[in-house]
This record gives structure tokens, sequence and C-alpha cells, in this order.
């Protein structure tokens, strides 16, 4: 049991590594991936942020403080649309088959992935926290809740990352699996509490909005970075997680092994 359990880890590492290694070797992908969240940042902020500055009334009366961990949260879900579409390339590029003709785990070319995508949007999340941090954004709850804030949106990422996986390897083709993962993203980036307060909905919208789980994800960062009240959002936030979890992981793992 314990040899499978090492062997494991070690196959899993070894796929995390090579993933991590492209990364350093094509450091441009580190840097076109931040310059989308620091576009979305800076127009939201300096375009809207005097419309919708009432938003930020409650949140020590900036903008900035509210607008910032809704676009963290759009951060780490498109990071994680980058693995539906890498599985996807690997794919039509014939690294996956080269893979399953070595002793190896299965699982591992997926967790190997999913983990070296999470550890570039901890990059990518420093990137916007120093752009924040020169918009105005503060810490105004204390150190260890800044990182719990930064921690629930990267288990939160790694959680998104196994779904878009599950779209990479059932659509196999990069752009379709791109598409795919926009489809749903944004509908569910914008109507929620990510940019603008869900009471400024639409009656009927505001069902939704308020029991989904990027509004779950924009509330909790804010209780963790700002100290205002987040109902629950940050519990409701990890059983959604969890969820996903349960069911995208055995889901990926069964199209790898059924489908490629």
């Amino acid at each position: 049991m314990w040899d499978r359990i090492y062997y494991e880890f070690a196959d899993t590492w070894a796929i995390t590594k090579r993933n991590l290694l492209r990364y350093t070797r094509l450091p441009q992908l580190i840097f076109f991936s931040s310059i989308q969240p620091i576009i979305f940042l800076t127009l939201f902020n300096f375009v809207f942020g005097g419309a919708l500055g009432s938003a930020g009334a409650a949140f020590h009366g900036k903008y900035i403080n509210y607008l910032l961990p809704g676009i963290m949260v759009q951060v780490v879900l498109f990071g994680g649309l980058q693995t539906g579409i890498g599985l996807a390339r690997d794919i039509n590029s014939g690294i996956v088959d080269r893979f399953r003709s070595l002793p190896m785990s299965r699982a591992a070319v997926l967790a190997g992935r999913t983990i070296a995508d999470s550890i570039r949007n901890i990059s990518v999340i420093a990137i916007m926290l120093i752009v924040g941090y020169l918009y105005g954004f503060r810490f105004y709850n204390g150190y260890w809740n800044a990182l719990a804030m930064v921690g629930i949106y990267l288990l939160f990422g790694f959680a998104f990352s196994w779904i878009a996986a599950f779209l990479g390897l059932v659509l196999k083709d990069e752009e379709t699996a791109q598409l795919a993962g926009f489809v749903f993203v944004f509908p569910l980036v914008f109507a929620s509490a990510a940019f603008v307060p869900v009471a400024s909905m639409a009656k009927w919208l505001q069902h939704f909005a308020n029991n989904q789980p990027i509004t779950f994800a924009t509330s909790a960062g804010r209780e963790l970075a700002l100290g205002v009240p987040g109902n629950g959002a940050a519990w409701k936030l990890l059983l959604w997680t969890l969820g996903i979890l349960v069911v995208f992981i055995p889901l990926s793992v069964w199209s790898y092994r059924r489908r490629t």
C-alpha cells in the first residue's frame, strides 16, 4: 500500500515538474495570463469606479477593496481553464499516448497538470495583489486572514481546474475547450457579486446570484481581507469546492482512461 502511494506521488510530481518547466521556458505564458486581469482591474476601477463607487462605501470607502477579490476569483477561474486547454493540446500532440505506454499512474497525468496550473495561479495572484495595492487596495483583517483568502482562492481554482480537465478530455480540441469554458465562466462571474452588489441586479437574477459559488468566493474573500460580514460564505465556498472535487476528479480520471 505504501509503495503504491509513493509511486503515485512520484508520478504526480514528475508530471507537475514537467508542466512547471514549460512555464519557466515560456515566461510569456505567465506574462500574458496576467495582462487580461490587470486590464479588467484597471478598466473596472478607473472607468466604472466612479459610477459604482457606492459599492465601496461599506468596504473602507474604496471600490478597489470591493473589486479586487472579484477579479482574483476571475483570475483563478481563467487559470483553471488552462488545464483543459493544455490537456487537449497534449492529446493532439501525442504526448498522452507516450504517457499511457509508460508504467505510470493514469491519475498522475491529470493531478500533475492541475497542481502545476494551481502553482502558476500563485504567481498571477501575487501580481494582482501588487497592482491592487498600487491602486489603493489594503488588507484590514490581519495577515493570517489575508493568507486564508489566497488559500481558499487557490483551492477553488484547483477544484475548477478539474472541471476544465474533464472538458478538455471530452472535447479533445484546444479551441473548443477554451470556448466551452468561457461559455459558463463569463455568465457565472458577471451574474455574481464580483463587480457590483447583487441588490442592483434584476429581481429574477438576484436569487441565482446570491446562491452560486462565485458570489460565495468573492464574499468570502472580502470577509477575510476586509473584515466585512460574509454570512458564512467561506464555509459555503468550501462545500462547493469539495463537491466539485468529489464529482469531477472521478469523472476526469474515467474520461482519461476511456477516451485517450
